[in-house]
């Protein structure tokens, strides 16, 4: 089954609810709710809303451990420029841009794909930057018990780029180091291989 859900997979009760929600808000605006290209936005918007916010019923630790294998190698294991889209929760505007991971094994390795899935589920709530940071580094730490972890995260937030401040190319970064990696020598290694190009 997809990692992601279909529409058909929700909560009905709840999406209908998110949709009459939606209908209110576009009247509030002052919008007329029948006009043709506005009739299906409700709907439509609920289903995008429940598919942003899916990470709430999803159980990442469960997922990491579905696929873990004991493993002897205890090296570095960088995931760099995994995607990801998240809701800022104060203004439900969109967030977006990139997380590097990277964890030394401690006995156990963990299927590569998992990783950026970690960083979906988390994402696919509302969020801070900085929590969505701090929640990816601790389901890792605390899951796989490697030897460190790290997550930097960069993004563009649409609340200081739509509104407020209006500054377009701002860039925010957040980091988080545990075990090994806050030793300065490990996380500049980490530090270095994530600003390089190795291809």
């Amino acid at each position: 089954m997809s990692f992601y859900k279909n529409f058909e997979e929700y909560n009905l009760e709840a999406a209908d609810e998110v949709k009459d929600n939606y209908s209110k808000i576009i009247k509030g605006v002052g919008e007329d709710i029948e006009r043709e290209g506005l009739v299906k936005t409700p709907e439509r918007a609920a289903k995008a809303m429940l598919f942003l916010t899916q990470g709430y019923e999803q159980d990442p630790v469960k997922i990491l451990k579905a696929a873990m294998f004991k493993e002897d190698y205890d090296d570095m294991v960088i995931i760099k420029d995994i995607e990801l889209y998240s809701l800022c929760e104060h203004h439900m505007l969109p967030f977006f841009g990139k997380a590097h991971v990277a964890y030394i094994p401690n006995g156990h390795i963990v299927g590569l794909s998992k990783i950026p899935r970690i960083v979906d589920v988390f994402a696919r709530r509302l969020q801070v930057q900085e929590r969505l940071t701090h929640d990816i580094l601790e389901c890792l730490n605390d899951t796989l018990k490697p030897q460190g972890v790290a997550v930097v995260i960069e993004a563009s937030h649409m609340c200081m780029m739509m509104r407020g401040v209006q500054k377009q190319n701002s860039v925010t970064t957040t980091s988080g180091f545990r075990g090994q990696f806050e030793k300065q020598e490990t996380r500049n290694e980490f530090l270095k291989l994530i600003s390089s190009s190795l291809s």
